[in-house]
């Protein structure tokens, strides 16, 4: 049976996904679950997953949520992917999970809260909070640091490796998805983070043309939401 992927190319951990699968052919349907239509709360997604979250895989009669145990369970699954990706050897394995733990705790908590605070309550006519704004730029930018000082200081992709793993698609998505912010808030907030810049391009090239593919979505979604704040704010 096809591997059913449900996801919303707006989504970091979705996007990351579905340049895995395209990356190492593995077959796949893509289906979509509007998450700023509130999709992922109607009751038959629940009824896959109950945490009303994408992405989502269902595999046959095995349902899995969560985008590192996706990425884990394909990597093994599928004997045609590259070890890159996934490393057999123990310790290099290691690395791509503590990479994956760092994340969520830090980078995405930040980028989450930075988009919130400056993208999705002024859209949607909320107060703006700058208490909780310079809170959630403060632990995204530490999180930014740790990036450029420690998981990119040995090499072009994390931990020092020449290649890409889970873990850089899982991160990169993660920085895509500050295209969000204005233009003026993404490259004040990244400009000084240099390695970090250029990992993402070459994640990009290493992931090519499928980067570019599945972040269409988020980038016409970044022109229309910084017309809309623009237009909001009186700006020009």
């Amino acid at each position: 049976m096809t591997l059913k992927v449900y996801c919303d190319r707006m989504s970091q951990p979705s996007r990351a996904i579905l340049i895995f699968c395209k990356m190492n052919g593995i077959d796949f349907e893509e289906i979509t679950i509007n998450i700023l239509k509130n999709e992922q709360h109607a009751p038959e997604y629940k009824a896959i997953n109950p945490m009303s979250q994408v992405p989502t895989i269902v595999d046959g009669d095995f349902t899995l949520f969560e985008s590192h145990a996706i990425l884990i369970y394909l990597s093994c699954k599928y004997p045609g992917v590259a070890s890159h990706w996934y490393p057999s050897d123990l310790v290099e394995r290691a690395k791509v999970h503590s990479a994956l733990d760092w994340h969520h705790a830090n980078l995405r908590r930040g980028s989450v809260g930075a988009i919130v605070n400056n993208v999705l309550l002024p859209l949607n006519g909320l107060p703006f909070n700058a208490q909780a704004a310079e809170e959630a730029e403060k632990t995204l930018v530490k999180a930014l640091t740790i990036l450029e000082t420690f998981w990119l200081k040995d090499g072009p992709f994390l931990s020092g490796r020449s290649q890409p793993s889970i873990a850089d698609l899982n991160l990169v998505s993660e920085v895509m998805e500050l295209q969000l912010l204005s233009e003026k808030e993404h490259d004040r907030i990244l400009s000084p983070f240099k390695k970090v810049l250029q990992w993402v391009e070459d994640t990009k090239s290493a992931t090519a043309p499928y980067f570019e593919e599945f972040h269409g979505v988020l980038y016409k979604a970044r022109d229309e939401f910084r017309a809309l704040i623009a237009a909001k704010s009186g700006e020009k």
